[in-house]
């Protein structure tokens, strides 16, 4: 609402200040408008951020190198290595995704962020639920007369990560191509501010995008609730299972705050439930393997692995 502003004090004429000004405290002139958005030099929330992704893409590389250097050792040989290592590097782009989310926004940025985050997300989702299929079909397929042993050679698992991937990927090009993302100055939200935000062109597009990533988390977390009593020779379904219930839980607690925030700080909280996804995904599923890589090296050997079979 803009605010009425005398010519001279105590006169009868007056005049609005322009949307892009604010009258001063004594209200006889209009100063410009603070540009708000979470930039890189002034904001220290933007600071805490940036040193989160650092410190969390730092580790995400180390667990990779880790994973190659044990690369045919039987706990990274274990359910689908091809799958765990796109699952690594889905999750680091996710954490990298967030430099989209911060600094002025532009077009093009706008047009990155939400599509970038939604496709590597998938990605990483589709391959934690073909890490569950794998488990399921592994567990079915070591029954007498199974017909699900051809299955295991087909590599089902690396097309589950293709397909379900696409199908997000399909949901971004449609979204760019019929609504795209743009930058939007917001006068009226907050008082002698201008914040800078990117509206999403299309909000159904935005919640479709959204409501598929976590269709494939809840398929993911059904599916490894129900094969998390296998045994451990089978492993991953005891962490794939937690990883899903911080994954959801994360999101599900986001939408009513995203929802009644605006500004930079609507955008803090999806950054926030990027990260804590990420990072619950990374530590849940991968940090028990590091730990056996690293410091029970005796159990990562191939009749360790039998022997707790028997």
């Amino acid at each position: 609402m803009s605010i009425l502003l005398y010519d001279i004090v105590d006169s009868v004429t007056c005049h609005k200040c322009p949307k892009e000004e604010w009258p001063d405290e004594e209200k006889v002139k209009c100063i410009p408008k603070i540009y708000d958005f979470l930039s890189y030099e002034k904001e220290i929330l933007t600071s805490i951020f940036l040193g989160i992704v650092v410190s969390l893409s730092a580790v995400t590389l180390i667990i990779l190198i880790i994973f190659i250097y044990y690369w045919d050792t039987p706990i990274v040989k274990a359910n689908n290595r091809t799958v765990s290592f796109i699952l690594l590097v889905s999750i680091l782009l996710n954490f990298l995704s967030v430099f989209f989310f911060l600094g002025r926004p532009v077009d093009i940025t706008c047009l990155l962020r939400q599509t970038s985050f939604g496709v590597f997300f998938s990605i990483g989702v589709s391959s934690v639920l073909a890490k569950t299929i794998t488990v399921c079909i592994a567990f079915k397929a070591s029954k007498p007369g199974s017909i699900l042993v051809k299955w295991i050679s087909l590599n089902v698992s690396n097309y589950v990560v293709l397909v379900c991937s696409s199908v997000q990927v399909l949901i971004c090009v449609i979204w760019l191509l019929v609504s795209p993302p743009y930058v939007e100055f917001d006068h009226h939200s907050y008082p002698g501010k201008i914040s800078i935000q990117c509206n999403e062109g299309s909000v159904i597009a935005f919640y479709s995008m959204l409501a598929y990533m976590g269709f494939l988390a809840a398929v993911s977390f059904v599916l490894a609730f129900m094969v998390r009593t296998l045994p451990d020779n089978f492993n991953e379904a005891k962490y794939i299972t937690f990883s899903m219930l911080v994954f959801c839980s994360v999101w599900i607690a986001m939408i009513p705050a995203y929802l009644s925030t605006k500004g930079k700080y609507m955008v803090a909280v999806e950054i926030f439930a990027i990260l804590t996804s990420s990072a619950g995904i990374l530590g849940c599923i991968f940090l028990p393997k590091i730990y056996v890589l690293l410091f029970e090296p005796n159990l990562n050997s191939r009749r360790a692995v039998l022997e707790k079979k028997q």
